[in-house]
């Protein structure tokens, strides 16, 4: 059996409480004693004084589905050793044999190729533990995929929960599951409480419509008694700022009533999604091919151009191209979508709509969402777990897929002061290991396993900005995962 000795450290053990200097002991996979302990003189000794150690980083709310199965090491440069995909409706299962819906519908956000998918849960679920040597895999059931998956949703989400799911994720701004009537998601929630696991949701409207989108989900969540997690909560769009502080009271009385509700945000001002997301949802009935034939008759592409800019909340020199797959199109990666319409001499909407057409749908863009005055009351906000909300695209990929842990403990915590680091390690630790169901993760404790985080608190963070995303995180010194020193 290998040991291993963290000494003289900063202790910040994942459960709120106030940092205390100590050591940690590992034993093969799990811990085996922290505070002031005995080291066995077997024990390989790594001095962390001047250091923290903390518990793995866990990113509750990822969209790395495929990405984890390549090792890819954006997320351990941070910390981070466990991590939950199939957020926001999209989930790699269940497939049909037939997958080409499913790529049109979940590649914009998942950045895959023409040759993924598992008919199952139980199957996804092995090749994580098979191939994801990085991170522990946990994975939600996407609505979006069942609704393509062309059976009984409700059978089929039984199916995935029973398999090893953690929860079903709904994207209600994304067709095929925008359309969805509230009594498919209470027959679903009511599945989801019964095996006692989570409900997450990206909602109908995070703008003008917030408060209605959460009266939704809270009311499913009485009815069903399932556990509520709202995704990526925000007001996002400077029209929609002053409705925050009232959307957090109804999430509070909700959960002094009785409701198992929480949410999670990013630390960022600045969101991402794919383009098509600004447009109604009913355009995409039939997928990109059903919107470019209806872009292509004047009296729809009209309605439509007046639908998206009647529901905006944003600004078009709040948007701006993230990702574009031609070759043409390249020169407006970090164009704003008003600058592009001046060159090209017409309408915003009429510039996203040529987008979506010379780009067969597949654009992604960086939008301007919150005020900074929000963003710290959400992250400082007791209900609140932080995230990345990371995801890979062919262009500028947002600076949270490299920096979002980073830049909470350095940003957020030592230069802002929104909060301590025992608090904000809380909510990427021990928070969301209870909030999914993750055992023996997210916290130092005897018996816990053995997934630490050692970090220098002066100089951690974040060099990653929108214009020059790709840069790695500083000041995370080590990581292990079950035992094993991956950096």
């Amino acid at each position: 059996m290998t040991w291993t000795a963290l000494t003289g450290g900063t202790l910040v053990d994942g459960t709120g409480a106030a940092p205390a200097q100590g050591s940690l002991l590992m034993e093969g996979d799990h811990i085996a004693a922290i505070g002031v302990i005995e080291i066995p003189a077997a024990a390989r000794q790594v001095d962390c004084i001047g250091l923290v150690v903390a518990p793995g980083f866990i990113d509750s709310h990822s969209h790395s589905d495929l990405q984890v199965l390549e090792n890819r090491r954006e997320k351990l440069a941070q910390g981070v050793t466990t991590e939950v995909v199939g957020n926001c409706g999209f989930s790699v299962f269940p497939a049909r044999s037939d997958r080409t819906a499913l790529h049109e519908f979940a590649n914009g956000i998942l950045c895959g190729g023409d040759d993924w998918g598992w008919p199952s849960a139980a199957d996804y679920l092995c090749a994580a533990r098979e191939s994801a040597r990085l991170v522990t895999v946990h994975s939600l059931a996407g609505h979006g995929t069942l609704c393509l998956a062309g059976a009984s949703r409700e059978r089929m989400l039984e199916a995935c929960l029973e398999e090893g799911a953690c929860g079903l994720s709904t994207g209600l701004m994304y067709a095929p599951g925008a359309n969805v009537p509230f009594e498919e998601l209470e027959r679903l929630c009511r599945v989801v409480a019964r095996h006692g696991k989570i409900y997450t949701t990206h909602m109908r409207d995070y703008s003008l419509g917030l408060l209605d989108a959460i009266e939704e989900q809270l009311e499913l969540a009485r009815r069903t008694g399932c556990r509520l997690q709202i995704s990526h909560f925000q007001a996002a769009g400077a029209r929609s700022w002053e409705l925050q502080p009232v959307a957090l009271e109804r999430l509070e009385r909700a959960r002094e009533q009785g409701v198992d509700v929480a949410f999670d945000c990013y630390p960022y001002t600045r969101g991402s999604t794919v383009l098509t997301q600004l447009l109604p949802q009913a355009s995409l009935e039939g997928g990109i091919h059903g919107l470019l034939e209806r872009l292509a008759r004047p009296v729809e592409r009209r309605r439509i151009a007046a639908e998206m800019s009647s529901g905006m909340a944003h600004g078009w020199g709040d948007l701006f191209v993230a990702a574009a797959g031609t070759e043409a199109n390249q020169r407006l990666v970090g164009m704003s979508l008003k600058r592009v319409a001046a060159e090209r001499g017409c309408e915003p909407a009429e510039a996203v709509f040529d987008l979506l057409a010379e780009e067969q749908g597949r654009v992604n863009v960086l939008e301007i969402n919150q005020s900074d005055g929000n963003l710290r009351q959400a992250l400082a906000h007791p209900l609140s777990s932080i995230v990345s909300d990371g995801f890979y695209v062919r262009g500028r990929p947002h600076p949270r897929l490299y920096g979002a842990f980073a830049h909470l403990l350095g940003g957020v915590c030592r230069e802002w002061g929104w909060l301590t680091i025992e608090k904000a390690v809380h909510k990427i630790t021990e928070q969301p290991a209870r909030r999914f169901g993750i055992e023996r993760r997210g916290r130092l404790a005897a018996g816990y396993i053995a997934d630490v985080t050692v970090f220098d608190p002066a100089t951690v963070g974040s060099p990653a900005t929108y214009e020059n995303p790709c840069l790695p995180p500083t000041g995370i010194r080590h990581v292990y995962r079950e035992g094993v020193k991956l950096i």
